[in-house]
């Protein structure tokens, strides 16, 4: 039997649809925020080429060895090799193609990956760098600090373009990785332990990064931001993340300040000029400087910090951040104060 024509109908939209289907799966993984072959620095130029190279020579190799495996299936049936030659000439064969050739090949691909590449990758001593940034893993943020300023910030790294930065990686908890695909490789961040790596960023723009190593539940939505800035706008944005919060507050901020110190968000997070000095949040001296909230996750907003604020674990199950349950008067002066920290 060959089935009904409905049948036969399912089987050849099944047929179109699912290498359809496929392909676009398949596509998905590619381009985007981490795309690893649009390198934007030095270093990471350095991997996308060994990447090509690598990849162009496994073609090559399995062209080459599905050519002979044709060859040999088309002369199954004759002696000797094409255009004359016995077993010698073919043991000779063998050993050229077979040894010679892959340790030639093997051993050059082994220095330029092992020897070129991550020699240019490796961070260089601190004096060489023109400034250094400490990043600091949390479950599930990023700590950035400047080092001989006051800045702090979460989740939104500020550096100069055309100038080399020595990142500091260290982790407060469990093992993280620092990885912003288009800037340079990834770096563990261990317990007890300090990596570095250096960004050195050739065209002013926003990179997205990624903790690359399985921290706990919220591991996807723990990714981060590096904006290479002119050096101009980068020095007046250091200089004014170096100041406390300001303390020009209407009626209804100061209300506001009352309910953050009055409430657990003191505990938890740090606003300089305050007596807030939590250590288990982001700082939130200058809140309203960052585009997003929570790691990435939802877009710094009026509304999206509401619901933050309500109910975090919505947004993002498994935090360390409590739901505040707050009366309406009590979240709209606390969002006035939280918008005036800019």
């Amino acid at each position: 039997m060959t089935g009904s024509p409905q049948r036969r109908g399912h089987s050849r939209l099944a047929a179109i649809a699912i290498p359809i289907a496929g392909t676009a799966l398949l596509l998905a993984g590619c381009g985007g925020n981490h795309d690893v072959l649009r390198a934007r620095s030095h270093q990471q130029h350095r991997i996308d080429t060994l990447f090509w190279i690598m990849a162009i020579g496994a073609f090559v190799g399995l062209g080459v060895v599905a050519i002979f495996l044709l060859l040999g299936w088309v002369r199954r049936h004759r002696e000797g090799l094409p255009g004359g030659g016995g077993d010698r000439a073919g043991a000779t064969l063998v050993v050229l193609l077979g040894v010679a050739v892959p340790i030639v090949v093997l051993s050059g691909l082994f220095w330029y990956s092992d020897v070129s590449v991550i020699a240019s990758t490796t961070p260089p001593a601190a004096r060489s760098t023109a400034m250094t940034v400490e990043v600091t893993g949390h479950q599930w943020f990023w700590e950035v600090r400047y080092p001989g300023t006051n800045a702090v910030t979460a989740d939104e790294i500020h550096i100069p373009v055309h100038t080399r930065v020595n990142v500091v990686a260290r982790t407060a908890d469990v093992i993280h990785s620092f990885w912003v695909p288009e800037l340079n490789r990834k770096i563990d961040m261990i317990p007890g332990r300090t990596n570095r790596i250096l960004l050195d960023v050739d065209q002013v723009g926003v990179y997205r990064g990624q903790c690359s190593e399985f921290c706990g539940l919220q591991h996807a939505h723990m990714a981060l931001l590096v904006f290479a800035d002119p050096p101009d706008v980068f020095r007046r944005w250091l200089a004014h993340m170096s100041q406390p919060a300001t303390e020009r507050l209407t009626i209804a901020e100061r209300r506001g300040r009352d309910v953050f110190l009055s409430e657990a968000c003191s505990g938890c997070h740090a606003i300089r000029g305050t007596k807030a000095d939590g250590a288990v949040g982001p700082d939130l001296t200058h809140l309203q400087t960052r585009t997003t909230l929570a790691a990435v996750t939802i877009p710094n907003s009026k509304a999206d910090l509401a619901g933050w604020v309500l109910d975090p674990q919505h947004v993002k199950p498994g935090n360390k951040m409590p739901a505040l349950p707050l009366a309406g008067g009590q979240l709209q002066d606390l969002l006035a104060y939280l918008a005036s920290l800019r």
